[in-house]
């Protein structure tokens, strides 16, 4: 997290946002639900260093629900969403108590707690630091199609190993995953023709676009509705 970007624009968490609900204890983690639990099509939103709590990310979940999908954006963090005003905590040292390799760990029951109540298919979308969650995920047969939305962490080598169909958003502007990198990626993808994707750099803006963005600024809801709507084709075309 050496860059800033992963921290602009910090939410005002809201525990209590969205149309879903939280539970306690979703395949072990705290979690917020969406949409119906008897869909045989299910999606695991795992957020950037904010958590589950962000009010963007939770419409998100409702959005993707209403596309009739069982969501599950699980509490990676353990109430311990990375805080920029808390001065005792830096990000580094956050970081070190929430490596993604944690992350992935984590997820693996939750993907099963899914299948225990008959997902037939299930796609995981990461931002930021979860991108890097979903891509593992994606490397170990978890689940049938990941969405990375201005992924951080993720090296060529990552994506060389991803086994499902896998979409990848990224920013113009963007230190963690800039055009040239995202650009490497697609091509190692198109060389890998046993695994379908898609690949879209998004023009003039920033790391964090799609789930930290004003809804006073028109252009950049516009932007994250695209970038959701992306997403949501993807799920469509890979998981029904």
């Amino acid at each position: 997290m050496a860059s800033s970007q992963c921290c602009d624009n910090p939410p005002a968490l809201n525990p209590a946002g969205g149309s879903g609900k939280v539970v306690d204890s979703f395949g072990g983690l705290k979690a917020y639900i969406a949409g119906s639990e008897d869909s045989k099509a299910a999606v695991v939103l795992v957020a950037d260093v904010f958590g589950f709590e962000a009010p963007n990310l939770r419409k998100i979940a409702d959005k993707v629900a209403l596309s009739g999908y069982f969501v599950v954006v699980p509490d990676f963090f353990h109430g311990d969403p990375y805080a920029p005003d808390n001065a005792g905590k830096s990000r580094p040292e956050w970081l070190k108590l929430h490596a993604p390799e944690k992350g992935f760990e984590d997820a693996k029951p939750v993907i099963a707690a899914l299948k225990e109540k008959g997902a037939a298919a299930i796609g995981a979308a990461g931002y930021c630091w979860g991108a890097k969650v979903v891509v593992d995920l994606a490397k170990a047969h978890e689940i049938q199609a990941a969405v990375l939305l201005h992924p951080s962490f993720i090296t060529v080598d990552d994506i060389k190993e991803v086994k499902c169909p896998i979409s990848v958003l990224g920013a113009e502007i963007d230190h963690r995953s800039p055009p040239e990198l995202v650009k490497q990626f697609e091509q190692v993808l198109s060389a890998n023709s046993g695994v379908a994707h898609f690949v879209k750099i998004f023009p003039g803006v920033s790391h964090g676009w799609s789930v930290r963005y004003s809804h006073d600024d028109a252009a950049a809801v516009k932007s994250a509705e695209e970038a959701l709507g992306d997403m949501i084709d993807w799920f469509n075309k890979n998981l029904k």
